[in-house]
């Protein structure tokens, strides 16, 4: 983890990045597909989306437990998000077009100030801080 400023052009400026986007998007796919199959699964997606951690907000030490139920049902929206023509399994191009939604929305609400945050070393948000310092990934 590191601590980096970034503003909604540093986000906005990679995912225009065709190539570096794209790379990126296409490694983190590779590293879920577990099965080599070019298909995410639900099971194959959920370490992902429960490191998003949607339900934390205050840096994991909430007192609101939410039941089992309930976090299936966040997640299986979420992953429902990514597959877009209901299959059941989200291909290479679903998880491109939502994961650069997803990106342009956080640029959105970041807009033009820019604000410290703490990122994961080799997220999206790391690598187009990254591309921005010219730590271009191939």
């Amino acid at each position: 983890m590191s601590v980096e400023v970034l503003d909604g052009a540093t986000i906005r400026s990679f995912v225009e990045d065709e190539q570096v986007f794209n790379n990126s998007v296409d490694d983190r796919f590779a590293s879920l597909d577990t099965n080599h199959d070019g298909q995410l699964s639900y099971a194959e997606m959920a370490r992902e989306l429960q490191s998003l951690r949607v339900l934390e907000t205050h840096f994991g030490v909430d007192e609101v437990k939410p039941s089992r139920d309930e976090l299936l049902r966040l997640y299986g929206s979420l992953f429902s998000q990514f597959d877009h023509d209901g299959s059941g399994s989200v291909d290479l191009e679903e998880f491109r077009e939502e994961t650069r939604k997803m990106m342009l929305a956080v640029a959105n609400g970041l807009g033009f100030l820019p604000v410290q945050m703490v990122l994961e070393e080799g997220s999206f948000l790391q690598r187009a801080v990254d591309r921005e310092t010219k730590k271009i990934y191939p």
